[in-house]
């Protein structure tokens, strides 16, 4: 992970110092009660829940020793208090940026890891949406039966894509910000996960990209230098430069208009 004067600016340090949160052979009702909480931060987004809104019924069964963290994950994942937070507010894609943020401490890679979900979903409905990141080969390799789900994302590791890095600062706003605080209820990560692109990195709390971070800011307007091509049959052997002003969400479509004409990039820039 990130060193601890980077992850102090981007907001990750509380979880540079902090570690697993797993139920152990030989454990306490304590360790359980710890269990429990962390699995209510990490699954509902750091939300704050009233006592009405927890499932008593689940955590009584894992304090039994009953069920496992795994099935107790699984339980407030599909509870009516997780559909009403964040099922019933959402358009679907969030849904899905958020259940793999929850459940497997990641951001979704491309477009075909949204499309499986929206389809799955659509043919099979939403327990089995949340039973797919439960069930799967990445959660058990990497929780199994008795660690709570944490973010992954910061972290390198064996599977995991270097592009969900930058996906996760765009789904994590801070250590003491909820994702229902962001007020936001359609995908943060539709524009470059469907042109499978590089995600900025914003600072927590300054909404800043980090300078030097690939994937630009929408809001800037960049100065793209292009030497033009010669014209053919042409003897012309010095070429003039030319330069536009784009909007970053005209960025992808003027560089390949550039491509198409015989340009080159020289250059692109914040104006």
């Amino acid at each position: 992970m990130a060193g601890l004067s980077a992850a102090e600016r981007l907001g990750i340090k509380a979880f540079e110092e902090s570690g697993q949160v797993e139920l152990r052979p030989n454990w306490t009702q304590e360790d359980a009660k710890n269990v429990i909480r962390a699995a209510y931060i990490q699954v509902f987004g750091n939300e704050y829940l009233m006592s009405s809104e927890r499932v008593v019924s689940a955590e009584s069964l894992l304090l039994q020793g009953q069920i496992s963290v795994k099935d107790f994950v699984r339980a407030i994942a599909q509870s009516e208090t997780y559909r009403k937070k964040f099922f019933y507010p959402n358009s679907q894609t969030r849904l899905i940026e958020l259940n793999y943020k929850h459940l497997l401490g990641r951001a979704p890679y491309d477009e075909s890891e949204i499309s499986f979900h929206v389809d799955l979903y659509n043919a099979e409905g939403y327990e089995a949406e949340i039973n797919s990141y439960i069930d799967s080969v990445e959660y058990q390799e990497n929780f199994g039966d008795s660690v709570v789900p944490y973010y992954r994302g910061f972290a390198t590791q064996r599977g995991q894509k270097t592009v969900g890095f930058n996906r996760m600062f765009q789904l994590y706003r801070g250590y003491a910000n909820s994702d229902r605080a962001q007020n936001q209820t359609q995908a943060r990560l539709t524009w470059e996960v469907g042109r499978n692109m590089a995600s900025p990195i914003y600072a927590a709390g300054s909404g800043k990209a980090l300078a030097g971070v690939s994937g630009g800011d929408r809001g800037n307007i960049y100065r793209v230098t292009v030497m033009q091509g010669a014209a053919k049959f042409s003897p012309q052997v010095r070429r003039a430069t030319t330069e536009y002003l784009v909007p970053y969400d005209q960025l992808s479509s003027r560089l390949q208009q550039i491509n198409k004409q015989g340009g080159r990039v020289v250059s692109i820039t914040a104006a």
